[in-house]
């Protein structure tokens, strides 16, 4: 059976105020608009994820729920991953090869610089820096989650808010 696999940058959020900490900062205007557009895109196509995973963070949350929101996905089933906030490339393909067997599509949403580079170590294609609300698609052909390493995925597509018509 293949698997698509969806890595997900949070969507665009406000800087950091001194008296608060990294991980509770939210989404700017922009940002919550972004995640809802990129919840629109998803909702036009053929796509159903079997799993949405997300980091702690306030703002991969928000981004989050705001696709689920889109496609009709529910927000309560959004499993949150505190190994996503700050993970290292590392840590993040572990994520990737613990997902369990019966989800066959899985988008994961987490933070730069990680997310662009597992996304280029397990395609070997070049991003460069995935943008605010970005989304690399990748498939893969007859392979366990477990599987998943270096150069195995074929990545379909790389979208962003930029990229889309409305």
């Amino acid at each position: 059976m293949e698997k698509n696999l969806y890595l997900l940058r949070h969507a665009r959020s406000d800087e950091k105020q001194s008296d608060q900490q990294d991980i509770e900062r939210e989404l700017n205007a922009t940002g919550l608009q972004n995640a809802t557009r990129m919840g629109m895109n998803f909702s036009r196509k053929p796509v159903q994820f079997d799993i949405i995973i997300s980091s702690s963070a306030n703002r991969a949350l928000t981004t989050a729920s705001l696709i689920a929101e889109q496609i009709k996905y529910d927000t309560k089933r959004i499993h949150q991953n505190p190994e996503i906030y700050e993970a290292s490339v590392r840590t993040l393909l572990q994520v990737v090869n613990q997902l369990k067997e019966e989800w066959d599509s899985v988008l994961i949403v987490g933070h730069n610089p990680s997310i662009t580079y597992l996304s280029e170590y397990i395609t070997k294609s070049e991003i460069g820096n995935m943008t605010t609300c970005g989304v690399v698609h990748i498939k893969f052909a007859k392979l366990k989650w477990e599987e998943v390493s270096e150069g195995i995925g074929q990545m379909v597509s790389y979208e962003h808010p930029d990229f889309l018509n409305f």
